[in-house]
Parts: structure tokens; sequence; C-alpha cells
């Protein structure tokens, strides 16, 4: 009889500790859900492109949280500030409260040494200011027989000398030659002259061809000799260095001694 109450009692306190024992662990479990949240996720929004400076508030909003991984990186077309990387990736499923690492582009850019675009073209300039993480930026056309020639750099108003320090990425303002000098030459004679003769002529004034009218169906620039010229020569007839006279010719076969229109 003692036995079997004994053994009564022992059966009813392992009842009893274990179902103590079950409550605490459900009150356990339960507690720790709470505490991490769990269950309730948010979607990471793409935050490529937008400025580290408006992160804090729009993260902010979603329940998360935002803290910068590098921001040594320059990116020649993004200004300072920029998210390039992000992690987590846009669209993963996170807890709330997560933290998103970001990568930032450098806030004050480095320094490259200005290359020498004095009197290559504007489409070697172009590239090589490219090539120096430099951007191209307005450009300014200004009498010189060197058309298309950049005769001078300078960057927000201040003239730059090849080899001096600037931010990468500045723009370059460039001067070039539009082909028209600052001198008044007269119009030469050209009339009675072969067309060779009429070029060389040009040359010799540093002025260019301008169009040449020819007769139709003659190719053989030879036998062509100048009729007409615009503008026409005198005295007092005077243009820039550089521009253009237009010339119309005839077709001269000088066998049979007769010209064609």
């Amino acid at each position: 009889m003692i036995d079997s109450l004994a053994k009564r009692k022992i059966l009813i306190h392992l009842v009893v500790s274990i179902t103590a024992l079950i409550i605490v662990i459900l009150i356990l479990v339960s507690w720790l859900a709470a505490y991490t949240n769990h269950g309730e996720t948010v979607t990471v929004p793409n935050i490529k492109g937008m400025k580290y400076a408006e992160l804090k508030e729009f993260l902010g909003n979603k329940n998360l949280d935002v803290k910068i991984s590098d921001s040594s990186m320059f990116v020649l077309d993004k200004g300072p500030g920029i998210v390039i990387e992000q992690d987590p990736r846009p669209n993963e499923q996170v807890k709330e409260g997560r933290t998103i690492y970001v990568s930032i582009t450098r806030t004050v850019p480095p320094q490259v040494k200005m290359p020498n675009l004095i009197d290559v073209s504007q489409r070697q300039a172009e590239a090589i200011l490219f090539s120096y993480g430099l951007r191209l930026g307005s450009m300014i056309y200004k009498p010189d027989l060197a058309k298309g020639a950049i005769l001078e750099m300078s960057c927000n108003g201040k003239s730059l000398q090849p080899g001096q320090s600037i931010a990468k990425g500045s723009r370059i303002d460039l001067v070039l030659g539009d082909g028209v000098g600052v001198t008044d030459v007269a119009v030469p004679n050209l009339l009675n002259l072969s067309l060779e003769e009429a070029v060389f002529v040009l040359k010799g004034s540093a002025l260019n061809v301008g169009e040449v009218f020819y007769p139709p169906g003659k190719l053989d620039s030879i036998n062509f000799f100048v009729v007409e010229q615009t503008p026409m020569p005198g005295d007092s007839v005077f243009i820039k260095q550089g521009e253009s006279v237009s010339l119309k010719v005839v077709y001269q076969n000088k066998t049979e001694k007769r010209y064609e229109y």
C-alpha cells in the first residue's frame, strides 16, 4: 500500500514537472518569436542610383536600416554619394530592421593630370578626355586657319595647362579654330586659269576651293579652265583667310580648240 502511494506521488510529480517544462518551453518559443519578429518580412527595394542622403528616411519608412560598406569608387557619369551596389539585392525578403549595406560613389573625386589637347582634332580630344576620366564641355570656335584644331583648354572659365591637376569627371571646354583667319586678303583673279592653277593660287593666298561647277560628263581636270568665280576679283574685294572661292569651269578641247559648257 505504501509502495503504491509512493509510486503514485512520484508519477504525479513527474507529470507536473513535464507539464511545467512544456509550458515554459512554449512561453520561451513565443517570446523568441516575438523578439525576432518571426514571420514578419519585408521586400528589399531597389535603391541603386539613389542618393545616400535620401536613404535614411526612405528605408526607415520600410523598417530597414542602411550602412556604407564602400565609398571609394568613382563612376564618370554619376555624381557623388550615389548608390551603385547594395546587399541584400533588390526584391529579396528580409526581416524588419535588417541593415542594407551599400557601395556609393566618392564624395570627393580623385585628381588626374590634364592631357595635352593642343593642335589635336575634336574627335581625338574626345577620346583622350574619356580615357582620362574627363568630360567634353562646350566648344567655342574662333578665327584660326587650323580648322577644327584645339587652340585652348579651360574648366569653369579658368584656362588649363597640360599636366595641371584637375578633378576626375570635370567638364573641359575647348576653343577650336574655325578654319578662317583674322587677316583680310584680296580675292585673286582666277579667270582663264586652269583648275589646277586656280587651286594653287588659292592655297598661296590661304584660301580654300569652294564648290566647283563642272560641265556635264567631263572628268579630265587637266582641260578644265575657270570662266566664273565667286566672289569676283577686284581691287576692293577682300575676304578672310581660310574662306572659300567657288568656281565655274569649262572643258577646253585642245585638239579641236573649242569650249564645252
